[in-house]
C-alpha cells in the first residue's frame, strides 16, 4: 500500500481532499499533518516568515519518517518553501497547485487569478509565470484579489465570503479567458463561478491528487526508487 502524507497549514481542506483521494486513490494510505498556526503566521506577516519555513521542512521530514511515498503540500501560500525543501527530502513533494498552473498556461493566454489573501495571490501568480516562462508562452495575468472575503470567512460569515468572491470573479472575467482559484478551499465554488461568468474555472484539489497519482505510477514504473 502506498502512503501519501498531506501537509496542511489550515483545517478547511482536509475533508474535501480526503474525498478526492477516496475516489482517485482508494487503496492509498493518506496521513494528514495539520498545523493551522501556519497560515495565521503567514497572514500576519504578509509573507512566509522563516519560522514557518522551518516548521514546514520539519513536517516534510516527519512525512519521510512516516513512510511517505509522496508528500502533498496543500497550501499555495507556501509552495515556494516546498520547492526549496525538495533537495532536503528523499521523496517527491507535489504542490497541490502545480498541475493547475501548468494546465492554465497550456490552455489559456489571459488568466484571472482569484484569491482572498495577497499572501496566496502573489505566489500563485509567480507559479503561473514560471510555467509560462518554462514553455515559452506569453500569458496575461489579471489580479483577482477578493478583498474582505478572508475576513468574512474567519468571522463566521461564509455567505459574505462567497458573495465577495462571486463579485470578484464577475469583475475579472471580462479581462480573462479563464479563472484560476488560488486557494484549494475555493474549489466548492468552481461550478458556481463558471456558471456566473461563462468562463472555465480551474481549481487545485482534484488536479493536485491526479498529479500525486501520476507520480506514484512513475515510482512504480521505476521500481519504487525514491529521490
Amino acid at each position: 500500500m502506498k502512503t501519501v502524507v498531506a501537509v496542511y497549514t489550515g483545517q478547511g481542506l482536509a475533508e474535501p481532499l480526503k474525498a478526492v483521494f477516496q475516489e482517485l486513490l482508494p487503496d492509498c494510505r493518506l496521513v494528514n499533518i495539520i498545523d493551522d498556526s501556519l497560515i495565521g503566521d503567514v497572514v500576519r506577516a504578509g509573507h512566509v516568515p522563516p519560522a514557518v519555513s522551518r516548521r514546514l521542512v520539519q513536517y516534510y521530514h516527519h512525512g519521510e519518517e512516516i513512510g511517505a511515498d509522496v508528500i502533498l503540500n496543500t497550501c499555495s501560500s507556501v509552495g515556494e518553501v516546498a520547492d526549496a525543501a525538495q533537495s532536503l527530502i528523499s521523496v517527491p513533494i507535489v504542490k497541490i497547485d502545480e498541475a493547475m498552473a501548468e494546465q492554465a498556461v497550456n490552455r489559456y493566454e489571459r488568466i484571472a487569478v482569484l484569491a482572498t489573501l495577497p499572501s496566496t495571490l502573489e505566489p500563485t501568480m509567480r507559479l503561473i509565470r514560471k510555467h509560462a516562462d518554462a514553455c515559452g508562452r506569453q500569458v496575461q495575468l489579471v489580479n483577482g484579489l477578493a478583498e474582505g472575503a478572508f475576513d468574512a470567512l474567519v468571522s463566521g460569515r461564509p455567505d459574505e465570503h462567497d458573495r465577495i468572491l462571486l463579485e470578484t470573479a464577475k469583475r475579472t472575467a471580462g479581462e480573462a479567458d479563464a479563472i484560476v482559484l488560488a486557494q484549494g478551499s475555493m474549489a466548492r465554488m468552481e461550478k458556481t463561478l463558471a456558471d456566473a461568468t461563462g468562463k472555465p474555472v480551474l481549481s487545485s484539489p482534484r488536479l493536485g491528487v491526479e498529479q500525486v497519482k501520476a507520480v506514484l505510477e512513475q515510482l512504480d514504473a521505476a521500481g519504487g526508487v525514491k529521490l
